[in-house]
């Protein structure tokens, strides 16, 4: 299916700042090369390159709306490159691994998990990992402030496990040096929820397809449940998932898939809703049989 992109929040960030247009323009070609890295890592995952940066950028535009016009610019730049570096955890190299782990709270993970398991490790926290990532390199890519890098790290966490609700560490209005204010929760909601629902078919890695024997049960059932999913539509107030399904395995998989997409949006409508000046303003998670 192909797929039409409005890049609504690139043209709002270009009309209110030529400088931060150019600064995310230059960002976007530099992480083409990078957001690839975690082929070699997860070669039978489903895509996490630019093309899924794209999409989540799509759903993001989609999800803002109207609200687009309430965003400021640097509110624009930080979540659309937040968007391109919120996966740069899953394809970082041994050395930075073993770096970024001294430094991340895995809590009590390792007394059910195998602490030599460094793929698995990646997989499980790769937000935080991409925000280590991001802290590490920021110089390369011309972040205009300390504020801008906070916000964008934050972003990039929050799109999945990180707690929105706590302003702490996702503060509602963080200022910027111009005397911006940068909504975290917000931000975060709309790309938490915009990557959880980028689970269409197109996203399936065709090594599953290709070479069956090479991947575990479990991972083909992941595919087959991606691959009955046809269409994903924003609407004002639903996300509905138009889906096909060729066993009661793959519906059951996919009926639980609905539901902890139904958890992550009832979160970020908690995180958002009557605590910021924007709204979440889907409710429901529907699903459609075609």
């Amino acid at each position: 299916m192909q797929k039409n992109y409005d890049f609504n929040l690139e043209k709002r960030l270009r009309d209110l700042s030529a400088d931060l247009h150019k600064r995310f323009t230059d960002t976007v070609f530099s992480m083409q090369f990078i957001l690839s890295n975690y082929k070699l890592l997860f070669p039978e995952y489903t895509d996490h390159t630019e093309l899924h940066s794209l999409n989540v950028i799509d759903f993001c535009n989609k999800i803002t709306g109207e609200q687009i016009d309430k965003m400021n610019a640097d509110e624009i730049y930080c979540l659309l490159v937040a968007c391109y570096f919120h996966d740069t955890g899953m394809g970082i190299s041994r050395k930075d691994f073993e770096e970024f782990s001294k430094e991340i709270d895995f809590g009590d993970y390792f007394q059910t998990h195998d602490s030599t398991n460094a793929k698995r490790i990646i997989r499980d926290f790769h937000n935080e990992f991409s925000g280590r990532f991001i802290a590490k390199y920021a110089d390369f890519f011309d972040i205009p402030s300390q504020e801008h890098l906070k916000a964008i790290i934050q972003i990039s966490r929050g799109h999945r496990k990180a707690d929105l609700t706590d302003t702490a560490a996702y503060p509602i209005a963080l200022k910027v040096p111009n005397g911006n204010t940068i909504t975290l929760p917000y931000l975060a909601s709309v790309i938490r929820l915009s990557d959880e629902i980028d689970i269409t078919a197109a996203r399936n890695s065709h090594l599953l397809s290709e070479i069956p024997e090479m991947v575990s049960d479990m991972q083909m059932m992941e595919y087959r449940k991606h691959d009955a999913v046809k269409d994903l539509i924003v609407e004002k107030e639903q996300f509905t998932v138009v889906y096909s399904i060729d066993s009661p395995e793959v519906e059951a998989a996919l009926f639980s898939l609905f539901s902890k997409m139904q958890k992550t949006l009832d979160e970020c409508r908690a995180a958002t809703n009557g605590k910021t000046k924007y709204c979440i303003t889907q409710k429901e998670i529907v699903g459609k049989k075609i």
